[in-house]
């Protein structure tokens, strides 16, 4: 049984939500996406079902990493993933804070892309965050090679702390406050949101 967390009114592209991931019926959806050559900074090209469905049942068994369907006009179009950073994937690798709250997101792939889509997705990823009053920051580490998504991150406030070196790749560790945040979408945003659940 999946549950709504999130939905956000998009003033261009309509509405968007999260949903709690069913890993047995989302695995091969899942599949599809992290498999494909689009998601090459996702590193997992290579997995097979078995692995994909692991992989996302472990971290629905973890305590401080959680996964997310994205939705877009109720159709599922995103993946979003939060984790503590001072737990997961950046033990040691940055100063970790009280209201720390790590992220990753992976837009599904369009035939026919859509002007503006994957900045709407983190936008609404980002507001999902921070509608929990306990987040302060919003920490990401993609690789130093994924120009695209260091575009996109400034886009929505955050600021480069500089590169770390994780066991997988080299990462461009990076800081967005709620401050930061509210100022880089006001104004360039008309949006609605609504918090369902904090879980």
């Amino acid at each position: 049984m999946t549950a709504l967390v999130h939905t956000r009114h998009d003033r261009r592209l309509g509405e968007f939500a999260l949903r709690t991931l069913d890993v047995a019926a989302d695995a091969p959806l899942l599949h599809r996406w992290v498999t494909h050559p689009g998601a090459a900074f996702w590193l997992m090209q290579d997995a097979d079902l078995e692995r994909v469905t692991a992989e996302y049942q472990a971290i629905a068994a973890h305590p401080h990493h959680d996964a997310y369907l994205g939705l877009w006009r109720g159709e599922p179009a995103f993946l979003a993933e939060r984790y503590d950073p001072a737990r997961v994937e950046l033990v040691g690798l940055h100063d970790a804070q009280p209201g720390d709250v790590g992220m990753h997101f992976l837009c599904a792939p369009a035939e026919t892309p859509v002007h503006g889509f994957t900045r709407a997705v983190i936008t609404t990823v980002m507001a999902w965050l921070f509608a929990d009053p306990a987040t302060r920051r919003v920490v990401v580490e993609p690789d130093v090679r994924n120009t695209a998504v260091h575009a996109l991150n400034a886009a929505v406030g955050f600021e480069v702390v500089g590169p770390i070196a994780k066991p997988e790749k080299t990462a461009l560790l990076s800081i967005c406050t709620r401050q930061r945040f509210r100022a880089a979408v006001s104004g360039a945003t008309e949006a609605k949101e609504h918090h369902l659940d904090h879980a």
